[in-house]
């Protein structure tokens, strides 16, 4: 982000020019669509930020003057394909080539009532401005790459500085959820290495006071939330100022373990490894399955995420740094490869082992150098041999599975075939 900018007050002539995502056809179909006969049309929010932040933009989004009605005519006119999604908030999705964009009347808040609010629509660009969430969203961009600012938020962009629009306490309780995306959004646009200090103090403040309003959200927007500032980079500076401000508790309940955490960032950063999210949560919050079970049920998990989460700690008290090479090769074959690693990085940090300690990263480095082969023998097997269906084929496979996990799994089938002849006769 260039400092070497004309501004007129709160306009960059050209900022964007030349964007790849500005230039498509998809892009200025629906521009020069709707910037005629006295309507006008920029990109707007994320995409904006992320262009002027050199992340790449994947989603277009536009705003507009021109009402849901007119910009469903128009492309009509145009020949291009329109969704009402949403037409009573003044929202239209448009499809040129195959592209979604969705296309946003301006509107003014006329009253509100938490996440609702009654809107009236606008032309007036700095009231739409003033109804979104943080200044860094509130950036608009013409045409021709033009960036328009009516409430200061490049400033904050460039500074990597996440503020509330206005009053933070009547955006919070406008929707509780802003809580946590205010913490996402630090972990994303932030400045990752930066002091926790250099956090927008009113904003703390207010996140502090409106906390109890966390209460009231679903479990699911807390996991949607949550799950994706875990995943971001700076993660452990937005957890602190979480715990600071009583968030994380309020979330997460127990005593979070960030100084644990922060040394997932360190393996991180030696191995070249970006942890999933549930990994990340596990060693911030959990030690046992129990902890497991109750963060699933108050988050909403995915089936896949609680199974993740339960087996993490399972997987965490199998290894150490000396735990034996067939051990370790057990808990690789039992968990697989993504389980595994975060038992690893849990019980790693866990111990407060270095980031260089050649055992930890041993343990580590198991996936690369080993593949775990897949058991040879089936139910079916057993029941060729003459065993009768029945618990004892899983008992009896089970047996047979452990000896040759035992045996370094060098066993071929022929043996196994020969172990399972014996194995049965001895059940008969």
């Amino acid at each position: 982000m260039s400092d070497a900018v004309d501004r007129r007050g709160h306009v960059w002539p050209g900022l964007l020019a030349g964007a790849e995502w500005l230039e498509r056809d998809s892009t200025q179909r629906v521009l020069e669509m709707l910037n005629s006969d006295g309507h006008e049309a920029r990109a707007v929010g994320g995409t904006v930020r992320n262009a002027l932040m050199g992340i790449p933009v994947t989603d277009v989004d536009v705003a507009t003057t021109a009402t849901p009605g007119e910009v469903m005519r128009r492309a009509d006119e145009a020949g291009v394909k329109a969704v009402d999604t949403g037409s009573e908030h003044g929202t239209v999705t448009l499809v040129p080539d195959h592209e979604p964009i969705e296309v946003t009347t301006l509107r003014e808040d006329v009253e509100t009532y938490g996440r609702r609010a009654r809107v009236t629509f606008t032309r007036d660009w700095a009231s739409d401005a003033r109804r979104r969430d943080f200044t860094m969203n509130a950036l608009y961009a013409g045409p021709d790459g033009t960036v328009y600012d009516p409430l200061g938020g490049y400033a904050d962009l460039k500074a990597r500085r996440v503020r509330f629009i206005g009053d933070p306490h009547e955006r919070i309780r406008e929707d509780y959820l802003r809580i946590l995306r205010f913490f996402r959004f630090e972990a994303q646009y932030g400045a990752p290495e930066g002091p926790r200090e250099s956090m927008d103090a009113e904003a703390l403040a207010a996140i502090e006071q409106e906390s109890e309003g966390l209460e009231r959200l679903s479990g699911e927007r807390v996991h949607n939330e949550l799950v994706r500032l875990l995943a971001a980079r700076g993660a452990a500076r937005s957890l602190e100022a979480m715990m600071d401000t009583g968030v994380l508790v309020r979330l997460l309940g127990g005593a979070p373990r960030l100084t644990a955490f922060s040394r997932v960032h360190e393996v991180q950063r030696a191995r070249a490894f970006t942890a999933d999210p549930m990994v990340r949560l596990a060693v911030l919050a959990v030690r046992v399955e129990e902890e497991a079970e109750r963060l699933a049920r108050n988050l909403r998990l995915s089936n896949a995420e609680r199974d993740e989460l339960v087996a993490l700690p399972r997987a965490a008290r199998r290894l150490d740094a000396g735990v034996a090479t067939l051990d370790a090769k057990a808990a690789l074959y039992r968990f697989g490869p993504k389980v595994y690693r975060g038992g690893v990085l849990l019980a790693w940090c866990d111990a407060r082992a270095d980031v260089e300690d050649a055992a930890w990263n041993a343990l580590f480095s198991l996936p690369e150098a080993w593949e775990p082969p897949a058991f040879p023998l089936k139910g079916s097997d057993l029941l060729a041999l003459g065993m009768k269906p029945g618990p004892e084929v899983g008992e009896a496979l089970r047996a047979l599975e452990q000896r040759w996990i035992a045996d370094d799994f060098a066993a071929d089938r022929d043996t196994l075939m020969t172990w399972a002849r014996a194995e049965v006769a001895s059940r008969a």
